[in-house]
């Protein structure tokens, strides 16, 4: 048999095949060879990319937010687990640092560490039973008083009423009924009574994990370096730790501290006003405090409220309210910056949406635990290169989350 002369092939010759093969291919560049073994141009497989880069953009963010939503769900319904251990986490915080401030004193430094420990914790138990106490208490004491408060307050306004010589006008009337003739405060402090009948086993509970946490915080860095065996990841989750420790714990003392002192010349000042339940008011301020910009406000309205149905005599609640008044000014304006600064770095308009958002899922407590919980995410996300955007974006001095 015979063949056709063989003719050498050029590299030119391989290059032009490629370009034939291909079509519109690139040169240089091998084809895409399809499934069903045709050949594509890589020009073809643009649009492809494309689609799947959209897609997987719209996967990650349907689920971050089926995430988000999910986590949200069980912090509501998880409330009644989750809130007491969180509130007794934060409350160790703050004895922790009591602790490490009790050892630079001169008398107990010699002290061990324990002894301190079981002092402090002693304190708390102590002072969170006495809360519980003066609350159900004061809240029964205000249901038995409610009906003289009722008639101190119709009495105050018919003699509005009769000294602006509108007692007869029947628009006054139609006003009177729909505002103060809607105010029942028997019933406002039963309601509130009965809403609070599981506040005894909550503090409870605040108690006993308080105890147990306070118990094992001593363990928790030997627990956490067995249990990552990798060096580098223990060491990040302990810096982590350390850093909560040191902001969110020195925060929450100082705070504490000058909430207790709030609440102290408070007492003073509604004890000399002859104010009912002026030990309960003066609580309720401090722990108002705890909430920022308006916490300070909402625990004088409170018993500036009580006082006009208690007086029935508005220049007396006026006098009170300014007394009031001046030493929340004092106290937030002058020694609360000197003493606690900017130290948590968190921009003021993320202060309040997290005052919404965790008071939209927990109410009351959730509103308390807003800035240290907000805090806490600022420098988890800032222990992390693909979240440390967020935390430049929650603060409020971008060159100190950047350092």
């Amino acid at each position: 048999m015979s063949c056709a002369p063989c003719v050498p092939v050029t590299g030119a010759a391989v290059r032009d095949t490629n370009v034939t093969s291909a079509g519109n291919s690139v040169a240089g560049r091998p084809p895409v060879i399809s499934a069903t073994g045709h050949v594509r141009d890589h020009a073809d497989t643009t649009p492809d990319l494309s689609r799947a880069l959209v897609l997987n953009t719209l996967l990650v963010v349907f689920l971050s937010l089926a995430s988000t939503i999910l986590v949200g769900f069980l912090l509501v319904v998880g409330k009644a687990v989750i809130l007491p251990v969180l509130i007794a986490a934060i409350a160790v915080y703050v004895l922790h640092a009591c602790v490490d401030w009790g050892r630079t004193l001169p008398g107990l430094r010699r002290l061990p560490r324990w002894v301190l420990s079981i002092t402090a914790l002693t304190i708390f138990i102590a002072a969170i039973s006495l809360l519980g106490l003066v609350v159900m208490i004061t809240l029964e004491e205000m249901v038995d008083r409610s009906p003289t408060y009722q008639a101190t307050l119709e009495t105050l306004v018919a003699d509005m009423a009769k000294r602006f010589g509108v007692e007869g006008d029947p628009d006054w009337q139609d006003i009177r009924e729909v505002t103060v003739g809607r105010i029942n405060l028997p019933s406002l402090l039963t309601g509130l009574f009965s809403s609070l009948t599981s506040f005894g086993a909550v503090l409870f509970l605040i108690i006993f994990y308080s105890g147990f946490l306070m118990g094992e915080l001593a363990q928790l860095p030997e627990k956490i370096r067995h249990a990552f065996d990798k060096g580098q990841d223990s060491n990040r989750i302990l810096a982590i730790a350390s850093d909560i420790n040191s902001n969110i714990g020195d925060y929450l003392a100082v705070k504490t501290a000058i909430n207790v002192l709030l609440g102290t010349v408070s007492f003073v000042i509604l004890w000399g006003f002859g104010v009912d339940f002026a030990l309960f008011w003066a609580v309720m301020i401090g722990l108002f405090n705890y909430i920022p910009y308006l916490g300070s406000w909402l625990g004088v309205a409170f018993p500036v409220i009580l006082s006009v149905a208690q007086y029935g005599n508005l220049w007396l609640t006026l006098m009170l309210t300014v007394a009031l008044t001046i030493v929340q000014l004092i106290i937030g304006s002058v020694l609360e910056p000197r003493w606690i600064g900017r130290q948590l770095n968190l921009s003021p308009f993320v202060v309040m949406f997290a005052l919404a958002l965790w008071t939209s899922l927990w109410g009351l407590p959730g509103a308390i635990l807003a800035v240290p919980l907000t805090s806490a995410l600022a420098i988890i996300f800032n222990a992390f290169p693909a979240t440390h955007p967020i935390t430049v974006l929650l603060s409020n001095a971008p060159a100190r989350a950047e350092s």
